[in-house]
C-alpha cells in the first residue's frame, strides 16, 4: 500500500496532478466513477447478446454505446439537457496536452535505496554503482519492470542519472603472479619430518653415555 501511494504521488507530481482521497463506500465523493461502471456493465450485458465475433467489431460497438448512451446523453448534474459531450466542447480553459517523454517517465516504477559503503545500492539480486558520494544516502530507483538493466537514480537537486549493473571483474586487470617463495613447491620429502628427526637423533647422542646410579650398583655389587 506504501509502495502504491508514493508511485502514484510521483506519477501525479510529474503530470502535474493533483492526488486526492476518498473515504471507502462513499458514493458522493466518487459518483462519475460509479455511473460510468454502470455503463460499461450494461454494454456488457448487451454485448452478450449480440455475440460479436472480433475483437475489433467489440471495440467498435462499445465506442457506439459509450457515444450514445454516455457521451451525449443529459446529465442532471450538469443542467437541462446538457450531457458530458456538450460540456466538455464548452469549457474555456485550454486542453493541456503532456509531452510523450513526459508521459512515459512518471508512470515507471519507483523505489527507495541506500547506498551502501562501496557506493552501490543492491536491486532485485544485483548490484549497481550509483557513486561514493552518495554513501548513506537514501536514494530513488527509477525503472521499467520489463528492462532492470539500467536505472534512472534521482537524489534531491541532483540532476537525475543512469546506474548499470555492476559486473565484478570487468575492470579488474589480469592477476599478478606470485613470488617464488610463495609459490607451491614440488618436493620429494617433509622438511618438518627431517628437521624432527635430527633433533630426535641427536637427543639420543646427548643421552647415551649417561648411567643410572641403578646401573652402577649392579656391576658391583656394592654399596656407592
Amino acid at each position: 500500500k506504501q509502495y502504491r501511494t508514493k508511485w502514484m504521488s510521483r506519477t501525479c507530481s510529474k503530470i502535474g496532478t493533483r492526488l486526492t482521497y476518498t473515504r471507502p463506500y462513499s458514493a458522493e465523493s466518487k459518483g462519475k466513477i460509479e455511473r460510468f461502471n454502470r455503463v460499461i456493465d450494461s454494454f456488457i450485458s448487451e454485448a452478450v447478446i449480440e455475440k460479436p465475433n472480433t475483437l475489433d467489431r467489440l471495440n467498435e460497438l462499445f465506442q457506439v454505446w459509450l457515444t450514445e448512451c454516455y457521451q451525449n446523453k443529459p446529465h442532471s448534474a450538469l443542467g437541462e439537457k446538457i450531457s458530458p459531450e456538450t460540456a466538455f466542447r464548452s469549457d474555456k480553459k485550454a486542453i493541456r496536452f503532456i509531452d510523450p517523454d513526459t508521459l512515459s517517465n512518471a508512470f515507471l516504477h519507483c523505489e527507495t535505496r541506500k547506498v551502501d559503503k562501496s557506493g552501490c545500492i543492491s536491486f532485485m539480486d544485483q548490484k549497481y554503482e550509483v557513486g561514493l558520494a552518495f554513501i548513506g544516502r537514501q536514494v530513488e530507483v527509477i525503472y521499467d519492470p520489463a528492462n532492470i538493466e539500467e536505472l534512472t537514480i534521482e537524489f534531491e537537486d541532483h540532476t537525475p542519472w543512469k546506474a548499470k549493473k555492476l559486473v565484478i571483474g570487468e575492470r579488474a586487470g589480469k592477476r599478478p603472479a606470485l613470488p617464488e617463495h610463495l609459490q607451491v613447491q614440488n618436493v620429494d620429502s617433509s622438511r618438518l619430518l627431517k628437521a624432527a628427526e635430527r633433533k630426535n637423533q641427536e637427543r639420543q647422542t646427548e643421552q647415551k653415555p649417561a648411567v643410572t646410579f641403578r646401573a652402577v650398583w649392579k656391576e658391583d655389587d656394592s654399596r656407592v
